[in-house]
């Protein structure tokens, strides 16, 4: 008895997935919510877990290929382990094997260095090499992709010139034309479909939006001292360090109530103008830039914000966030400023009419009351779609957000 292992629904929009990694060998244990592959959409990784307790049958679609939703791509069996699927395969190849066919079948097995997996082959063509090319270290001559690896990689220092005829030209060429010899060696790798879709989504705003950035700076020694002083108790309170990104935040949500314009998008030929505040974070990831959304930030306090964004940023690093995560938004705010940029042009993140750029803290001489004296200062950007705001919206906007973080306590009185 087999059950089937399916490509899960994938999110709406989303008409094709890649499967990445099988985590689960053919023959393998498997128990019940094991993850046995991730399948990789535009968005989002999503995780395949076993259905019930069993051995892993045979894969369909290996890694790299190209699935839809509710695909077969392999099977449980019954089972316990490795050796069950073994006993299981040997009952039906001596089954099998009384047929003409069969034993064809097993003839031409035997003489290309029995079956190959998808990858194997495709590892194979790579290197233009055939199977019988390669000695097989598995069950009835069965190649894998380590024995392949491994002829690979003995070709190769059997081919490695070492005695002085073989250097001989080398040095010829050298004495003539003098040069450093070091690794020139390339790796094509091809582009994750998130990847992909990032770079499908940035050309596309940088085409279809009349997109302009306007600067300020804003002096966070006023916000540091305040956060030197109530750090310790804000992360009693509310279990969370206090960070800079939280107040920026909250300056974007005051900021985002005065100036509409900036949290309205284009749909078609109607502006549509929110009534709430989205905001997306722009978080690094190993698989490339996501970006997660605080929903409703006008009812979230400073805590509340520090809490999501954690949790975000670790959904992120374990590859856990979800289509939902991700889905709407009104605004995005982009902290380059962790990665040491000083100033930056941020794109748009469509249909959103603008983005907010944060950078990094840094002592600057500054001129105050007349004086020239040495503050942290930070550069901060607003990208905006010109055909939506307006260069005085987008100036006031950025003012606002200056003053704030300058001031917290205008956030305070409303001020």
């Amino acid at each position: 008895m087999s059950t089937e292992i399916k490509v899960p629904t994938l999110p709406e929009s989303i008409a094709d997935a890649l499967i990445v990694t099988w985590h689960k060998k053919p023959g393998d244990a498997v128990k019940r919510d094991d993850v046995l592959v991730d399948v990789e959409t535009d968005k989002v990784v999503l995780e395949v877990p076993a259905s019930e307790d069993g051995v892993l049958g045979p894969i369909i679609e290996d890694e790299g290929a190209t699935v839809t939703a509710h695909q077969v791509i392999g099977s449980i069996e019954a089972g316990t382990g490795a050796a069950a699927a073994d006993d299981k395969s040997d009952t039906a190849s001596e089954a099998a094997a009384s047929t003409p066919a069969a034993q064809d079948v097993e003839e031409a097995g035997a003489e290309s260095g029995g079956q190959t997996s998808p990858s194997v082959r495709k590892l194979l063509t790579q290197h233009d090499l055939k199977a019988e090319d390669v000695k097989g270290s598995g069950k009835n001559g069965r190649i894998s992709k380590e024995d392949v690896e491994a002829h690979v990689a003995t070709v190769a220092a059997a081919a490695t010139p070492s005695g002085s005829a073989a250097s001989a030209p080398a040095a010829s060429t050298a004495s003539a034309m003098p040069r450093l010899e070091g690794d020139r060696s390339e790796r094509r790798v091809p582009m994750t479909r998130l990847r992909a879709r990032i770079a499908e989504r940035l050309l596309s705003a940088t085409q279809n939006t009349a997109m302009l950035t306007t600067f300020n700076e804003v002096d966070m020694s006023g916000f540091i001292a305040l956060r030197s002083q109530y750090k310790d108790g804000f992360e009693k309170s509310h279990g969370v360090k206090l960070g800079f990104m939280s107040i920026f935040l909250k300056a974007s949500t005051e900021a985002l109530k005065r100036y509409p314009d900036i949290n309205a998008s284009i749909d078609g030929d109607d502006i549509v103008y929110h009534g709430f505040c989205d905001i997306g974070v722009a978080v690094s990831s190993d698989r490339g830039l996501v970006v997660p959304v605080l929903r409703n930030t006008e009812m979230m306090s400073l805590g509340d914000m520090e809490k999501a964004i954690g949790g975000y940023a670790e959904k992120a690093r374990n590859g856990k966030l979800t289509v939902e995560d991700m889905t709407g938004g009104t605004f995005t705010v982009s902290n380059g400023g962790v990665f040491g940029s000083m100033m930056s042009t941020p794109i748009l993140n469509p249909p959103q009419s603008a983005i907010l750029g944060m950078h990094a803290t840094q002592e600057r001489a500054v001129v105050v009351n007349g004086e020239i004296v040495v503050r942290p200062m930070m550069y901060i950007a607003l990208s905006y779609d010109h055909r939506v705001v307006d260069g005085k919206g987008a100036v006031g906007f950025l003012k606002t957000i200056k003053e704030i973080v300058e001031q917290p306590a205008r956030v305070v009185f409303d001020v």
